[in-house]
């Protein structure tokens, strides 16, 4: 895992999951990692801790965790 994230990622379609989030913004390397960050409670999204996997993150919410926050936005 990266030292410090610190991102506005600008979404392109309605949702992506938060894996995906995860990976594509690089706090992990793999999908798999980022799995299992969030199944061991290491993730919030919007301040709450989030265990699910494939929770639609959408525009105008706020992952974070220890080292990275990702402003998630609409593209545009």
């Amino acid at each position: 895992m990266l030292e410090s994230v610190e991102e506005t990622f600008e979404l392109e379609t309605d949702y992506i999951t938060l894996s995906d989030l995860l990976k594509v913004c690089g706090v992990t390397d793999t999908g798999g990692v980022a799995k299992q960050l969030i199944v061991d409670g290491e993730v919030m999204v919007d301040g709450e801790v989030e265990f699910r996997k494939g929770r639609k993150i959408r525009p105008g919410q706020v992952v974070t965790g220890e080292g990275f926050e990702i402003d998630v936005v609409a593209a545009g």
